[in-house]
């Protein structure tokens, strides 16, 4: 255990993939969640097999009360909020040249506005507890790049790095931890729903080049809880403002020739 045991946290998007495996990590090394989705059924199913340290609620983040309502709702469920895990997001494909006010304002509202919303919210709880806190939210290694046809959704990622260390460096005598992982490529039913819309056939995720899976796999969601439970926990305080990028290669200096 990581002295996660009786801790209340909150992780948005949780009731499906990546969210749902953070969930039940946490609950496993003894934290109570706050389980939340924007479909009922799918939440409710989610604490059903999660079981009595869970709690649900459904909220759509692209409302800005969302925010606020979530964390209300851990401090009633389990008296205090001790984490939060931002997410919640969205991965729409866009061609550049393409791009309209509404798509790019979508896009940030809920990749973005909502994380800051949500940490804006939990620190308010943090500072009436007088007990510190910490907050993981979730990136991805577009941030630093992307793709071409994810050229809004990178900018949003890239936009969470500079909200970590922003509000790290204004938070940390408060013993409020900010931290952000930038996540690769991970298998998830929505990831795979995503790939076969786009031609891909039934089990490419057993044919991914090496380029971008040189352990023969993709990652998998539980290996992306493990280091959220990790920066979650005390094990990784008193660190605050790292941009932790969970990925199998390197993203710096790496030649990809070499592995062609």
């Amino acid at each position: 255990m990581r002295g996660l045991a009786g801790k209340a946290i909150l992780v948005t998007g949780s009731s499906i993939g990546i969210g749902y495996a953070m969930a039940e990590r946490l609950v496993a090394e003894g934290a109570k969640v706050l389980v939340h989705g924007r479909d009922q059924a799918e939440v409710d199913a989610a604490v059903a097999k999660l079981g009595a340290a869970t709690v649900g609620a459904t909220g759509d983040l692209i409302e800005p009360a969302t925010a606020h309502a979530l964390v209300d709702a851990t401090v009633k469920a389990f008296g205090r909020i001790d984490g939060l895990v931002n997410n919640a997001g969205i991965y729409p494909r866009g061609a550049i040249g393409t791009t309209t006010a509404a798509f790019f304002d979508h896009v940030f509202a809920i990749n973005t506005r909502a994380p800051l919303l949500c940490a804006e919210a939990a620190i308010q709880a943090f500072r009436l507890q007088k007990s510190g806190g910490a907050i993981v939210s979730v990136g991805s290694i577009n941030a630093l790049c992307g793709q071409a046809d994810l050229t809004v959704y990178s900018m949003s990622k890239g936009a969470l790095t500079t909200m970590t260390r922003n509000l790290a460096d204004a938070l940390g005598t408060e013993r409020i931890r900010v931290n952000c992982l930038n996540v690769g490529w991970t298998f998830t039913a929505n990831e795979d729903a995503t790939q076969q819309r786009e031609g891909r056939k039934p089990g490419w995720e057993k044919e991914v080049s090496p380029i971008f899976a040189p352990t023969g796999r993709l990652m998998q969601p539980e290996e992306i809880a493990a280091h959220t439970a990790f920066w979650l926990s005390e094990d990784s305080a008193p660190v605050t403002g790292q941009i932790y990028e969970a990925e199998q290669f390197p993203l710096i200096g790496r030649s990809r020739a070499q592995m062609s």
